[in-house]
């Protein structure tokens, strides 16, 4: 039989022998078991499609797999506490986990501690990354979801610690679970919170969307492919699909079932703590307390599927089958090195003094601009070029021209100058 493209990977918090399951979504048969403790809840990931790892229920370590090898842990990253959220970054460059109400920064290809974020002032209960890695979001129980750009916080300068691109403070009560919509930067953000309401964020201004209130406390979010809906699961088993697409839709609304999109998905038993939306738009995956897991098809609002669990679910999700994972002689193309637990190498992980770090592609920008802002500035440089009074004319304009192509020559070497260092420090024989 051929690997399936899309599989579902699931674990509960009462199970003995196995952490985490994979199963087949149209058929629902179990495919691979990984052995070894218990996942914590919105701590599964999976890191370059190569690696499985899972935040251990109640204990400071991350537990790793390769993730065609089910039945041996590959390693254990230690914590300074217990970890209580995790994720990769689709580009599989960094690792974050929230411990207590810090955020700890890791660089995949180093194993080094590049940063603790500890802006929360409480416990933080999920982060995500943006699609296209450029950014993260965190949120807590303290009401906050921060929105963190990963530039500002990768840096070499250590003194100054980093601050949230944006602080998204509207939530009254802790916030229970995020998702990041497409489109990277100009993504828009679902948070969702013990009260009742879910509101939804533009990224790269921060400015709030809307905000949906419902009758029961909101435990998990997501939205579909296209984002034409956001799904809320409740705290009482029902899973709320709201249009994004309404033509009354107002900043505010409360949630009310009706024919422009607006329905419930009922058959859960207890609260819905995770929720996951296929490739395709047609399915949407949940777990829930109730101890199963079930597969719904969006258009018709019927349970197509349920997978009964040990106890009760703490992670879901339907996502693309990674090439390795039913190849059992395959190996990951790269090895994780160890992680360390301090942000300087001298504080005890055996790092060699002097030694040089060379990050490709990472470099403090300033924050993004909004399509408003993008438009006004180039409407502003268009202007500018057809305006012969910007410059003037005849021998003024000459002059300033001279001077351009002398700047611009003078940074091409420079530009040189810096690749010709750097050939030299990544080929020079160790």
């Amino acid at each position: 039989m051929a690997a399936p493209l899309e599989v579902i990977l699931s674990s509960d918090s009462g199970s003995q022998l196995w952490n985490c399951t994979v199963f087949d979504p149209h058929s629902g048969s179990s495919l691979l078991s990984y052995r070894g403790g218990s996942s914590a809840a919105r701590s599964l990931a999976v890191l370059r499609g190569e690696y499985l790892l899972s935040a251990q229920l109640g204990k400071n370590f991350i537990n790793v797999w390769e993730i065609q090898r089910k039945d041996q842990l590959q390693q254990k990253i230690v914590c300074p506490g217990v970890v209580t959220c995790l994720t990769a970054s689709p580009d599989g460059l960094f690792l974050a986990a929230g411990v207590a109400e810090a955020i700890y920064l890791w660089e995949v290809c180093t194993g080094k501690l590049l940063s603790v974020l500890s802006r929360h002032y409480q416990d933080i209960t999920c982060v995500k990354f943006t699609d296209d890695s450029s950014h993260f979001v965190s949120g807590g129980k303290d009401n906050l979801a921060l929105v963190w750009s990963l530039s500002s916080v990768v840096q070499l300068d250590l003194s100054h610690a980093p601050e949230p691109r944006h602080v998204l403070s509207r939530h009254s009560l802790p916030i229970t679970d995020l998702h990041c919509g497409l489109m990277g930067a100009q993504a828009r953000v679902a948070t969702a919170s013990l009260d009742q309401t879910v509101k939804v964020w533009e990224l790269s201004s921060g400015e709030l969307l809307l905000s949906i209130l419902f009758d029961v406390e909101i435990m998990a979010v997501t939205f579909d492919p296209c984002e034409y809906f956001v799904f809320c699961g409740g705290s009482d088993g029902n899973i709320f699909q709201v249009s994004l697409c309404s033509q009354s839709l107002s900043r505010e609304k409360a949630f009310q079932s009706d024919n422009e999109g607006n329905q419930v998905f009922k058959g859960h038993r207890n609260l819905v703590t995770c929720l996951s939306v296929s490739m395709d738009g047609t399915l949407l995956l949940s777990g829930s307390h109730d101890e199963t897991v079930r597969l719904w098809d969006i258009q018709s609002k019927q349970s197509v599927r349920c997978l009964t669990h040990k106890g009760p679910v703490m992670n879901a999700v339907i996502m693309a089958a990674p090439a390795n994972m039913f190849l059992p002689d395959s190996r990951p193309t790269v090895p994780l090195p160890r992680f360390n637990r301090h942000l300087h190498a001298s504080e005890g992980d055996g790092g060699e003094s002097g030694e040089v770090c060379v990050r490709l592609g990472l470099h403090v920008q300033e924050e993004e601009e909004t399509y408003l802002q993008k438009a006004d500035r180039l409407n502003s440089l268009m202007n500018a070029v057809t305006d012969k009074s910007v410059f003037g004319d005849g021998e003024n304009t000459k002059v300033r021209v001279a001077e351009l192509e002398e700047e611009v020559q003078t940074l091409k070497k420079v530009n040189k100058d810096l690749y010709d260092f750097s050939s030299q420090l990544l080929t020079k024989p160790t």
